[in-house]
């Protein structure tokens, strides 16, 4: 017998997958990939890594899936899974950073700053850029609020439960990044 996974629900999967079905592992990787990988390059703004990051995400999920509770959506936990690997990569990028600035001066000039300058793009790449570079900064409790309410257009209740705080906070919190984001913007 053949079941038709696409029509499946993520429960019904996530349980197949448990009983030792790869093939519905396989499918709610497919079914879920793309919006994967959107969630980790909003966060760390690098194709590759971003690619790295999706699959340590779903890596992750695999061994995680008998914590998955079939009441709660899919889709609210991985994208716990997926904000928490991104946070990871942002703390040992940090510890990088700090071990690169730590080398003696005269091997200094081999640690190039990546960052891009911005009067390389033009038009509207030149505005995406400039925007991207203003939400990086923000403090990462605004960043991943704004990144999930406007980039990813989830609703405020899916926001709440993903970052396990109430949609009152995710109301205040969405305020703040608008402002201090438009206030970033002012200054750059």
């Amino acid at each position: 017998m053949t079941l038709a996974f696409p029509g499946c629900s993520d429960g019904e999967l996530a349980a197949l997958a448990l009983a030792g079905r790869q093939a519905a592992f396989a499918e709610l990787v497919r079914r879920h990939q793309s919006w994967v990988y959107r969630l980790a390059y909003s966060h760390v703004r690098d194709a590759d890594e971003a690619v790295d990051l999706a699959q340590a995400s779903f890596v992750a999920a695999f061994a995680a899936l008998r914590r998955y509770d079939t009441a709660r959506s899919f889709r609210a936990w991985l994208s716990r899974i997926v904000i928490n690997k991104c946070r990871d990569w942002h703390r040992r990028r940090a510890v990088r950073r700090m071990f690169a600035f730590a080398l003696p001066i005269g091997e200094a000039h081999d640690v190039a700053d990546e960052t891009p300058w911005p009067d390389h793009a033009i038009g509207a790449k030149a505005e995406l850029a400039r925007t991207m570079e203003a939400i990086a900064t923000l403090p990462a409790t605004l960043k991943e609020v704004l990144i999930l309410r406007t980039i990813e257009e989830r609703s405020e209740a899916e926001t709440a439960e993903i970052l396990g705080i109430s949609q009152k906070a995710i109301e205040t919190r969405l305020y703040r990044a608008r402002t201090r984001l438009a206030e970033i913007l002012k200054e750059i």
